[in-house]
C-alpha cells in the first residue's frame, strides 16, 4: 500500500492515527499548495482531487480519511480506536459526526472562503460573505459540544478513539490560521491538552510545518 500524504489537516488525522496505532506505511507527498492533487496524475487515483488517499496493493484507491481509518482498523483491531464493541463503534461514530459536522467542517469552509481564499478562489466556488458566519456557528457548536461531554477524559468516554483525533487535529488547524477556540471552555480546554500531550500529536505535524505556518 502507499499513502498518499499532505500538508492539510484531514492527512494529519490519518498520521496520528498512524502513529497511535504503531502502523508504519510508505507515502509519497502531494504538494497541495502548489495544486498537484488537481492534476490529472492525481486525480487518476482519486478523481476527488482531495488528500490523503490510499493506494492499496491490487492499484484502486480509497479516499477520505476516516473511510482509510475504518479500513486499516479492521486490518488492526489493536489497540482499539473505534471500539470493540457495537455498541462501543457507535458511540465513536457518533461523536465524531458530530464534532465533523457540527464543527469541523464549518472550520474547514470558513478556511477556505477567509484565510485560504487566495488559495481556493480558482480552484472550487468560494462564499467570502459566508466566511464570519461559519466561524461563529463552528465557536457555538464547540460550545454546544463541551455541554454534552460526561467526566471522561475523552470524547466518547473513557477510550481515547479516533473522535479525539479528528477534533483535535482541526482545532489545533483552526488555531494556525486565526480561528482560535474559546480556551474558557470547561471540559474542551482541558481535553485539547490532554490530546496535545500524547506523543502521536507532535509526531503527525507534517514535516513542512513551520512555526507561525498552518499546522497540518
Amino acid at each position: 500500500m502507499l499513502l498518499l500524504d499532505a500538508l492539510s489537516p484531514a492527512p494529519r488525522a490519518l498520521r496520528m492515527y498512524l502513529a497511535e496505532k504503531g502502523i508504519d506505511l510508505p507515502a509519497r507527498q502531494v504538494d497541495v499548495f502548489g495544486g498537484e492533487n488537481r492534476e490529472a496524475a492525481y486525480l487518476a487515483h482519486n478523481p476527488a482531487g482531495q488528500t490523503p488517499a490510499l493506494v492499496l496493493d491490487d492499484g484502486s484507491t480509497l479516499a477520505e480519511s476516516i473511510a482509510i481509518i475504518e479500513f486499516l482498523e479492521e486490518l488492526h483491531p489493536e489497540p482499539p480506536l473505534i471500539g470493540t464493541t457495537p455498541v462501543e463503534r457507535a458511540r465513536v461514530r457518533q461523536w465524531q459526526r458530530r464534532a465533523e459536522l457540527n464543527i469541523t467542517e464549518n472550520i474547514h469552509n470558513a478556511y477556505h472562503y477567509a484565510e485560504g481564499l487566495a488559495r481556493f478562489r480558482d480552484r472550487i466556488p468560494v462564499a467570502p460573505g459566508a466566511a464570519a458566519g461559519l466561524k461563529q456557528v463552528a465557536r457555538d457548536r464547540l460550545a454546544w459540544l463541551d455541554g454534552m461531554l460526561g467526566e471522561g477524559d475523552w470524547l466518547a468516554g473513557q477510550r481515547f478513539s479516533i473522535a479525539d483525533i479528528w477534533l483535535y487535529v482541526w482545532l489545533d488547524f483552526a488555531d494556525s490560521v486565526g480561528q482560535p477556540f474559546d480556551r474558557g471552555l470547561a471540559r474542551i480546554a482541558p481535553w485539547f491538552a490532554r490530546v496535545a500531550a500524547r506523543p502521536a500529536a507532535a509526531a503527525s505535524l507534517h514535516p513542512h510545518c513551520r512555526p507561525g505556518g498552518v499546522r497540518g
